[in-house]
């Protein structure tokens, strides 16, 4: 397990029909999306998330919390927490919840100045998602005492 500040990151947007999923590398602040998983009722197939923990060997989980505009937990929220309880009891390793709101729309944003269409149930925008998420947790760190 790498220290804080060196750590590989696996981030997660969670859906109940896709959940966007990017790496990235604490140490130099980067991410990228990777495919997102499909789910069926928000439970992805639990083998290719096995194979992604293979691959990646992340050191820390983290996964967007769909926070109402006004900062309150609506339903989607108890599943995102479920998803992130499920990702640390089945792997052991650290999950952190991140505040994503606004998350969707900044994706849609990026994605139609990069020609997207607007269809986003066919080509969603999970993985810019995922991205968004784990910039978000990135910069919430920044100028915090490592510990």
């Amino acid at each position: 397990m790498a220290e804080a500040g060196q750590r590989l990151i696996l981030a997660f947007d969670f859906g109940t029909r896709r959940i966007g999923v990017a790496v990235g590398n604490e140490m130099i602040h980067s991410a990228r999306p990777l495919d997102p998983l499909p789910a069926r009722d928000g439970i992805p197939d639990w083998a290719v998330v096995a194979r992604l923990v293979e691959a990646w060997r992340p050191d820390l989980f983290v996964v967007g919390l769909p926070l109402e505009v006004d900062g309150s937990e609506a339903e989607m929220c108890a599943r995102a927490r479920k998803f992130g309880k499920r990702l640390f009891g089945r792997y052991g390793i650290p999950c952190e919840m991140v505040d994503e709101r606004g998350s969707t729309r900044e994706a849609k944003a990026i994605a139609r100045e990069a020609g997207h269409r607007g269809n986003y149930r066919d080509e969603g925008v999970d993985g810019i998602s995922a991205v968004l998420i784990l910039e978000s947790w990135f910069a919430r760190r920044e100028g915090l005492p490592p510990g």
